[in-house]
């Protein structure tokens, strides 16, 4: 058995998992999620803002004091969508080092991918293959097809943070700026269907498993929970209604009428509507009758590397 330390740092927060790896089982002992928002402006300035990084460094010095105290023997630091964008990476790259004693691994858009399916699926039994397996970030989503092993992938600048800061300026979003967050995702989907074998002849895609918080956001509210629930949230099925009727409810509703929801993190507030826009196209470009909803993505990937 191996104690493991995984660090996620996307565009909008930065989560740690600390886990026992022992063969095929992964056994959580800590997780935890804060949300930084490191991507403010990047899609604009192309530039990690100080304060993000202030941000983003407190939450991390706390997490490094829990690996410390839990004894993790090995700690892999990943770092996606924002940072690869940054031009001033390394200032995120030398903090993070002075913090963890060692150094962040700026990874790809297809290394991103590959961690997000892993996390994903490993535990994943008796469903319809093969998968399409979302991941829903702050400035990107990862989109990838596979069984066991991944057969395509493409990760795509589009992110609940990104088509916000882009797109969505009034309180509610206006029928314009929603159906320019839509051209968006569907320049995006035009992409995947190049790259990605969704609807390879004879090997459709036939499972389409949702993952990271606008995800799991939109099933919490679609199930009626008062509360952020992750047990009843992993694993739920939300047909594709559901994530219609969830998604044009939060686009109508003001950023206050969010917040008074108690199971929409303070911090995805004023993203959630594009991240919902994301899911809801992906469901209805691909004719999904529903989303398999998973709190396992690449937070999960990331132990199950280094264990």
């Amino acid at each position: 058995m191996t104690r493991v330390a995984a660090v996620d740092c996307g565009t909008n927060s930065v989560r740690l998992l600390i886990a026992d790896v022992a063969g095929t089982t992964l056994t959580s002992i800590e997780r935890r999620m804060e949300i930084v928002r490191l991507g403010q402006g990047v899609d604009r300035t192309g530039r990690l803002a100080p304060e993000a990084l202030t941000r983003t460094f407190a939450a991390m010095r706390g997490y490094a004091k829990l690996i410390g105290t839990h004894g993790a023997e090995r700690v892999r630091v990943v770092a996606t969508s924002a940072t690869r964008d940054a031009v001033n990476r390394d200032e995120f790259v030398d903090g993070v080092k002075e913090i963890f004693g060692v150094a962040p691994e700026v990874v790809s858009g297809a290394e991103e991918a590959q961690l997000s399916f892993e996390g994903a699926t490993r535990d994943l039994t008796g469903e319809a293959t093969p998968y399409l397996v979302v991941d829903i970030g702050g400035g990107s989503t990862e989109f990838v097809v596979g069984t066991v092993h991944m057969d395509g992938a493409l990760s795509t600048d589009i992110g609940c943070v990104r088509l916000t800061e882009r797109h969505l300026h009034a309180d509610p979003p206006t029928a314009a700026q929603i159906a320019a967050v839509e051209a968006d995702v569907d320049a995006a989907l035009d992409r995947v269907d190049a790259a990605v074998p969704v609807r390879a002849p004879g090997r459709e895609a036939r499972t389409l498993v949702g993952l990271a918080g606008s995800v799991t956001t939109v099933a919490g509210i679609a199930l009626g929970l008062p509360t952020y629930d992750p047990d009843r949230i992993h694993r739920s099925r939300i047909p594709a209604d559901e994530v219609r009727r969830v998604t044009r409810s939060l686009l109508a509703m003001t950023h206050d009428e969010r917040a008074a929801l108690e199971i929409v993190h303070p911090g995805r507030v004023d993203v959630i509507g594009a991240g919902a826009l994301i899911l809801e196209r992906v469901v209805d470009r691909y004719s999904f009758a529903e989303v398999l909803v998973s709190e396992h993505d690449i937070l999960d990937g990331i132990a199950w590397s280094i264990g």
